[in-house]
Formats: C-alpha cells, structure tokens, sequence
C-alpha cells in the first residue's frame, strides 16, 4: 500500500509541476499567479503580494505569494513590487517604501519591503 502511495503521490508532484511551468510559460504580460513561497519566482516575474496560507503547510511566517508576469509589459509602465525578488531585466527601481501587502517574514517591522519599478527597455 505503500508503495502505491508513493506511486500517486510522485504523479501528482510531477503533473503539479507541470502545471506551474505551463502556466507560467504561456502567460501574458501583466497575468498574475499564485503560488506557495517555497517555489521560486521565475525569470520575469515579480512577487506582489504575500500570505499565509494553509495549503502551502502550517506556519506563522508568510508562505504564498502572487507573482506578476512583467515580461513583456510596455516600456514606461510602472508596478509596485514586493522587494523580495530582483527587478527583472529591462526594469529599474523608483522608490522604496513600506507596504503591509508584502510582508513576507514572520518578523514584523516597518522596514521598508516594496518597490516601485519601471519598465526602461
């Protein structure tokens, strides 16, 4: 019974993840995602928004986040993301601030946590 276990549980891993990279790889510019916090944010996208979630497994610390497709968004476009990944590419940093969206550590504090960003190529 085990190993039946085991069997459907690296299936259902597996067409997961096949699931996320699909999705992610045809989204459009500006699509958003959510996802649990263990999983790292791909090229081009950024974090926007962080929370606890339950599916994502029991603790206090934030552990979901929606991520946003910013590839491909026209030049002079702006977005307020969460500073807990890079700009991508092509993107430079306007300003940094505090936004309780983006709390992403069990440790609360007011410290600045979020960017404005801006598309310049």
């Amino acid at each position: 019974m085990s190993r039946f276990r085991a069997a459907v549980l690296a299936v259902g891993c597996a067409a997961a993840a096949l699931t996320l990279t699909a999705t992610t790889a045809h989204a459009a510019p500006g699509d958003t995602q959510n996802v649990c916090g263990s999983q790292l944010t791909p090229s081009g996208w950024v974090d926007v928004q962080w929370w606890n979630e339950y599916a994502c497994g029991s603790t206090f610390s934030p552990n979901a986040k929606r991520i946003q497709q910013a590839d491909g968004l026209p030049i002079g476009t702006t977005l307020t993301v969460c500073a807990s990944t890079l700009p991508p590419s092509g993107w430079v940093q306007l300003s940094e601030f505090y936004n309780s969206s983006c709390r992403y550590s069990v440790s609360p504090s007011f410290n600045n946590n979020s960017w404005q960003i801006k598309r310049v190529s």
